[in-house]
């Protein structure tokens, strides 16, 4: 299964700061069996969002975003990935800010949300390394077979009974 990784951050797009949250984000991927077909930085803001969405949907089986969750004026990547998926899937989400919670209190402004377009899963991790992979520590034994689901791989979830 494919999956993309889109780091947002005004810092990293201008080469003022290193992308080190997209880089342990697509290594984690790879040990929960994703293959990381890309990786792109783009600014914070709608439309870079949405134009870095845009470009990996349809295309790979997860799209998975580190960087602008927070409170901040800039931080729009819930904005941005709600105006693309069809359909939530706020138990990811849930998860993630639960169980960062207990951790951190900062967990809980993590504004991150999860949603389907297609087949392709797209999902908000924060922008630090640290709430980036503790986070989807928390929901990556869960991600294959929630792309499985949409159908993007087949599995025999549906099958009938006898």
């Amino acid at each position: 299964m494919k999956a993309a990784v889109i780091t947002v951050s005004d810092r990293v797009s201008i080469g003022e700061a290193v992308d080190l949250s997209g880089p342990a984000v697509a290594e984690m991927l790879e040990v929960y069996g994703f293959t990381v077909a890309g990786a792109e930085v783009v600014p914070d803001g709608i439309a870079p969002v949405v134009a870095g969405l845009e470009r990996w949907i349809g295309k790979v089986a997860l799209v998975v975003t580190t960087g602008g969750t927070g409170l901040s004026q800039r931080d729009l990547t819930p904005e941005a990935t709600q105006a693309v998926i069809e359909r939530q899937a706020p138990g990811l989400s849930e998860a993630m800010r639960a169980a960062t919670f207990g951790k951190t209190q900062h967990g809980m402004l993590s504004r991150g949300v999860c949603g389907a377009v297609g087949n392709t899963l797209v999902v908000n991790l924060p922008g630090s390394v640290k709430g980036a992979t503790e986070s989807l520590e928390v929901i990556g034994p869960a991600l294959t077979h929630a792309v499985e689901l949409l159908g993007a791989h087949p599995t025999d979830h549906n099958a009938p009974t006898l």
